[in-house]
């Protein structure tokens, strides 16, 4: 049995964009420590005008250069990323579903593709009208090409029930964070337990400006530290900026993995603004961290947060809920105890990766006679 991945869908490894990133970079790492080989396909700017390849570690990786920013960007990335897998002996998991459409030219060579759905980006504001029927139309795509469905929360799960597919529930891990040095706080003028943090794409469907405008309109005594990165060209970076009072530091964005790791463990609260979609790897990690958390109300979330945190749906509700609960320590110690208990019963890392591992071996193609040793 030839145990060959190929992991597209995401912009690459090492993980600098989001919670996708994160999954390739955990799984691939953990697949080759098992014997697979795994092939992650990456976005690079266009420089080189070929694909070329690197290695991460025993992990294979694919370059794929394209002159196109943003959504188009992201469309010749998945043409250019179908367009090699179709050529390449090996099962293909799909982390997202934006490019799916692409995928036909895998289907056409008799390549087995698992669709992981993510979230529902379409009916969220971060998108123009085009853009939300493309992926509204490549959810559907994903659901007639891909092999396989994977969801990280049963809201996703009943939604992609009726698409009558073979579906499984995998959810989301994260390592528990039981210790972090404060060295890497105090590098950015914090200290444990006074400040907060924001960890997300800077959007309007992961609700930053109503929680800066929440938390701006009173002093707290208090810091809340953004990270992401805000462009001084894009308006609705300007109004989140133009909203913060000072007690709001916005530090860009992190790759550095020990650094974020020590602002989530020192928060004294994770605020977690994402109003579509299922599970994201951030709050997880932030549940990972025993860290309450402060989240925009919908069904999904309720289910990850479970009793570790409270919720909002307004700038009004999250205001409210900053003011009690940065009064309330013994609030927050009891949400941090919650917290840890939802990571440890739903969310360990080591769950989610024998669970993908198990599900992927089960769709291993059998070996032909032109495959390649």
């Amino acid at each position: 049995m030839h145990k060959r991945l190929l992991i597209l869908g995401t912009q690459g490894i090492p993980a600098e964009h989001g919670g996708f990133e994160t999954l390739a970079e955990e799984l691939a790492l953990h697949l080759v420590k098992k014997g697979w080989r795994v092939t992650v396909y990456c976005q690079e700017e266009w420089g080189r005008t070929v694909p070329y390849e690197t290695m991460l570690g025993r992990v294979r990786r694919v370059h794929i250069p394209v002159k196109q920013k943003g959504v188009l960007g992201s469309m010749a990335f998945g043409f250019k990323s179908a367009a090699h897998a179709s050529r390449t002996p090996a099962l293909a998991l799909t982390l997202g579903y934006n490019n799916a459409f692409f995928s036909l030219l895998q289907r056409m060579r008799g390549k087995t593709n698992l669709f992981h759905m993510g979230d529902f980006a379409y009916k969220g504001q971060r998108y123009s009208a085009p853009v939300r029927n493309w992926l509204r139309l490549n959810e559907r795509i994903a659901c007639w090409l891909g092999h396989h469905l994977i969801v990280d929360n049963p809201e996703t799960q009943r939604h992609f029930e009726s698409s009558q597919k073979n579906l499984s529930f995998i959810t989301n891990g994260a390592l528990s964070i039981t210790d972090a040095r404060t060295g890497e706080i105090r590098s950015l003028g914090l200290e444990s337990g006074h400040f907060s943090t924001v960890i997300a794409l800077p959007t309007p469907d992961h609700s930053l400006l109503e929680i800066v405008q929440a938390f701006s309109q009173s002093p707290r005594q208090h810091k809340l530290v953004v990270l992401g990165q805000l462009d001084d060209d894009n308006p609705y970076h300007q109004r989140v900026l133009a909203s913060a009072s000072n007690e709001v530091q916005f530090v860009g964005p992190i790759y550095d993995k020990a650094i974020v790791r020590a602002l989530r463990y020192h928060s004294a609260l994770y605020f977690h603004g994402h109003q579509n979609g299922g599970t994201s790897p951030s709050l997880v990690e932030s549940l990972a961290a025993g860290t309450p958390v402060v989240a925009f109300d919908t069904p999904a979330n309720r289910w990850a947060v479970g009793q570790a945190g409270v919720f909002f749906n307004s700038q009004a509700s999250c205001a409210a809920q900053i003011e009690s609960l940065l009064a309330d320590s013994s609030a927050r110690t009891e949400m941090k105890k919650a917290a840890r208990l939802q990571h440890a019963e739903h969310f360990t890392i080591e769950t989610m990766l024998a669970t993908y591992e198990d599900l992927l071996t089960d769709f291993i193609p059998e070996p032909t006679d032109d495959d390649p040793a």
